[in-house]
């Protein structure tokens, strides 16, 4: 009679020692599987290796066609010994992860912060009563962060134990799926290089940034993994500083890691009050290369670009604005003069109310760019109806302005001016009547 009841308790976490490492239990230990044609698998940020001590990213993928309601305990173990823990987890801040620690004979556990302050030795960490998402039919994800030992252990294996409920509250027609992995310690990698003019404004590819705005660093060994910001590295609104390992300073200040490659990264730049030439860092796994530099400014303004020289633009009903066939599978059409189209940038500065960098814009706030922006189309002075950031989207600015009525066909240049500095030259609109 108390089965129930065990299950239902079981919804908000297991207990400890059931993700299927040798000598302890599993989930399948429990529920009766009538089968099932779903997986289990783990991706892991730095690939089928880790570099000790430092923090990556798993994500759990269960799928199964059949079920709806989802569970899962992970740990990591040294090789060597299955019964040492190896590293310890960080749940997600998205409510649907949490920690369990136990001694190894299991007669002692605790559930949540108190891991990091008991001195209990292994550790699993598994879903939550809100992690189990009951109706959600076909699959579901649990994500959140691994820090290795500090010193090379050896090899490390990952043992995870799931399940894919039918949410009858029962252990029965549930199917479990358990898989392991085994990580090597990432051989020594070379300290990041940034190439020679290798930072500059992420929309003009100009060396000249400002607080805020987009930039793009190039060169070589810069992150061991490829991949952009996710909903759950940004907390709160705040912005990450780090991805993977990889972060970055402009100026000693940490900016803001959006994008990493092995060859490219796209940052926000810090607030700073300084000007002129500044040291840009980037670190890697612990080790940071020869600083590159960048010229920072109050304002740098400049416009995202289309195949490398038209202005991105769209009209309010975010409809492509640009020559014919200037994409595949994609309508553009020439802006008209007289038209109402919105230019898009970074690097137009200060903002009313203030917006800092690394943080997102609210959605619901319109912040207009403090200084006056003017813009001309074709040598021809543009009517600007407004400049500001983008709700939701960090140091990206729209502009809004009407195309001139005099304006010729063809491809004009677009220059913008905020604060005395001009965008650079060979940017264009398409214009046809």
């Amino acid at each position: 009679m108390a089965l129930p009841i065990l299950l239902w308790a079981y919804a908000s976490g297991p207990d400890a020692g059931l993700a299927g490492v040798p000598g302890e239990a599993s989930c399948t230990d429990c529920h009766r599987s009538s089968g099932g044609t779903g997986n289990v698998t783990v991706s892991f940020a730095g690939g089928s290796t880790y570099t000790p001590g430092t923090k990556q990213h798993l994500v759990v993928t269960i799928t199964d066609a059949a079920q709806r309601r989802w569970g899962f305990q992970l740990t990591a173990r040294q090789a060597a010994g299955s019964s040492t823990q190896a590293g310890s987890f960080t749940p997600g801040s998205d409510g649907y992860t949490q920690l369990v620690c136990s001694q190894a004979n299991f007669r002692s556990q605790v559930f949540g912060n108190g891991c990091a302050t008991n001195g209990l030795p292994v550790q699993y960490i598994e879903h939550t009563q809100a992690g189990t998402r009951n109706g959600t039919t076909g699959g579901i994800t649990f994500a959140f962060d691994w820090t290795p030992p500090t010193a090379a252990a050896g090899n490390v294996v990952v043992y995870v134990a799931t399940l894919a409920a039918n949410g009858d509250n029962s252990n029965n027609g549930d199917h479990t799926y358990t898989a392991k992995y085994t990580l090597t310690p990432a051989s020594t990698t070379p300290a990041p290089s940034i190439a020679p003019a290798g930072v500059v404004n992420a929309a003009s590819f100009q060396a000249t940034v400002s607080p805020g705005s987009w930039v793009t660093i190039q060169g070589s060994n810069l992150a061991g993994s490829t991949r952009s910001w996710g909903s759950a590295d940004i907390v709160n609104g705040a912005l990450p500083t780090a991805l993977d390992g990889v972060s970055a300073k402009i100026n000693g200040k940490a900016a803001y890691v959006a994008y990493i490659s092995p060859s490219q990264i796209n940052v926000q730049a810090p607030a700073d009050s300084a000007q002129g030439t500044v040291p840009v860092e980037v670190t890697y796994n612990g080790t940071t290369g020869v600083a590159g530099s960048v010229q920072l400014l109050p304002v740098s303004p400049a416009f995202f670009l289309w195949n490398g020289k038209y202005a991105v633009a769209t009209r309010a009903d975010y409809s492509l604005v640009g020559p014919a066939g200037l994409f595949s599978g994609a309508t553009t059409v020439p802006a008209k003069p007289g038209d109402t189209v919105i230019l898009w940038g970074t690097g137009f500065g200060m903002t009313t109310p203030a917006v800092a960098p690394g943080v997102v814009p609210p959605s619901a706030t319109v912040a207009n760019v403090a200084n006056a922006v003017t813009v001309t189309i074709g040598n021809l002075p543009a009517q600007v109806w407004g400049a500001a950031l983008a709700p939701g989207n960090a140091g990206l600015y729209q502009v809004a302005l009407q195309v001139p009525a005099g304006a010729p066909d063809g491809d004009l240049a677009v220059i913008t001016t905020v604060n005395g500095v001009s965008s650079p030259s060979g940017v264009v609109l398409s214009v046809k009547q």
